[in-house]
């Protein structure tokens, strides 16, 4: 995901007491995915100090090894262009071989290699972003990769769909002029196994034109829960909630953004958190793992942002905003979501290096999962961790974040119990990782270091991590 035009280290040194801490409370209360074998505790947490990689590429615990699945400039598509640049959010499918990947590629400027502008894939051939789709056999070796929707602006991260699909968001405000021939700042729906359902790409308009970020999926209801990365002021979190008698399924999404009424289908709503009666103005006023808000839902006026951006359409009094809402995942019955890093100089109430929050659709509550101090040091590798970014639901307990900070960069992953642990270190430069996200059958975990752009398939004894108890 980009990052803020000014260093956030630079706004801090020298002026916050106290280094990294992971303050907890409790537990993650159970955030794991399906049921796996979970062997004994393990000695130390997560899986054992990490292994410097001979290759200089990534550092994992004892007993994990990477297969480099793609390398942006290097591999090369089906139709000969080299693989694009800048890999951030990915979904991964069952395949007919292993897996299926769609990555996207948040490419805005200048990036050295381009998603192809292909003919019937490409919805603007101003902009140079998009998705690839990967298809890997089920030791993550690549077997084929295409270009799937080209055309599009700054694709951030998304998130997959109960249907199978694959949800990739425009992280923007892009108006149409200059090169851009159209407006920018949408959301589109990809296909990963029918590459013709992706041809002549439909934004869905429905779920409004801003800085998206990534999106949640409600597999019962269908309601999407969306982040917005924003600033001046902070963004927003909203809900989409379908309209009375929609079927969801693939193409459903398409063909309701293609009524006449499209635009305006369902209902987009902001989040506005409150303790007891009283309004909470920015989310960056938790300090505490387990603080609860009470959630309302704020209708948006006007979602297509015409004349006026859709976070400006409100007060502060009228909704709750965020500094840096990045990564979200269902799971658990309700939606994750980060809040990556706040200061008092972006208009957070207080600073930190990182929040994951749980919204419950049930109860309309937002809860506190974890929340990471701010570091201090971030180019010493001494278990602090800073800017959490794209999150993944583990199929062994917890959750997996990338790493968008300062200095030294890491999957960061957090048990049950709130403990925080490392999974793996970018050894090549201080780049992030973006797009983790594990195999249906839960042996792999695929996970890309953006610049210079690598797509990792990782292997090894998996299991519950350990919480340091012998």
């Amino acid at each position: 995901m980009t990052t803020s035009p000014l260093p956030r280290r630079s706004l801090l040194r020298g002026g916050v007491a106290g280094g990294l801490g992971i303050m907890v409370a409790g537990s993650l209360e159970a955030i794991a995915g399906p049921a796996a074998a979970r062997p004994a505790c393990r000695p130390a947490v997560g899986y054992g100090d990490l292994v410097p990689d001979p290759a200089g590429l990534l550092a994992l615990p004892p007993g994990f090894s990477y297969t480099v699945v793609a390398q942006a400039g290097a591999t090369l598509l089906e139709s000969g262009q080299p693989t694009p640049s800048d890999a951030d959010g990915t979904g991964c499918f069952r395949g007919p071989h292993g897996s299926v990947l769609v990555n996207n590629h948040e490419i805005g400027g200048d990036e050295p290699y381009p998603v192809p502008a292909l003919p019937g894939l490409t919805y603007d051939p101003g902009a140079r972003g998009g998705t690839t789709t990967i298809e890997v056999d089920r030791h993550g070796r690549r077997l084929r990769e295409y270009v799937s929707v080209a055309g599009t602006h700054n694709n951030c991260a998304g998130g997959i769909t109960p249907w199978g699909t694959w949800l990739t968001c425009e992280e923007t405000e892009q108006r149409a002029g200059g090169r851009f021939l159209k407006d920018h700042g949408y959301v589109f729906e990809v296909d990963p196994h029918d590459r013709s359902a992706n041809t002549d790409p439909v934004p869905l308009t429905f779920l409004g034109r801003y800085s998206h970020e990534a999106v949640a999926v409600d597999p019962y209801t269908h309601s999407i829960y969306l982040t917005e990365d924003a600033s001046g002021p902070n963004g927003l979190y909203f809900r989409w909630t379908p309209p009375p008698g929609f079927r969801a399924g693939k193409g459903a999404l398409r063909a309701l953004a293609q009524r006449p009424d499209g635009g305006t289908a369902g209902s987009l709503a902001a989040m506005r958190c409150l303790r007891g009666d009283g309004h909470v103005a920015d989310l960056s006023e938790a300090t505490a793992p387990g603080t609860r808000y009470r959630v309302e839902w704020v209708e948006v006026p006007d979602r297509d942002a015409r004349t006026v951006s859709v976070r400006k359409q409100f007060t502060d009094a009228e909704v709750t905003r965020s500094r840096k809402l990045e990564g979200a995942w269902w799971g658990d019955g309700g939606a994750y979501f980060v809040a990556s890093y706040a200061r008092h100089d972006d208009g957070s109430a207080n600073e930190h290096d990182g929040q994951v929050w749980f919204y419950d659709p049930r109860r309309q509550t937002v809860t506190l999962k974890t929340i990471f101090g701010v570091n201090t040091d971030p180019e010493a590798d001494t278990g602090n961790y800073d800017g959490p970014d794209n999150i993944t639901v583990s199929p062994y307990g917890g959750v997996i974040l990338a790493e968008d900070g300062e200095g030294v960069s890491h999957l960061v992953g957090v048990t049950e119990q709130g403990k925080a642990y490392p999974l793996a270190r970018n050894e090549l430069n201080d780049s992030e990782f973006t797009g983790p996200t594990f195999s249906a059958d839960g042996k792999t975990l695929f996970a890309n270091i953006q610049s210079p752009g690598y797509v990792f398939a990782i292997t090894g004894p998996w299991g519950r991590p350990g919480n340091g108890h012998r």
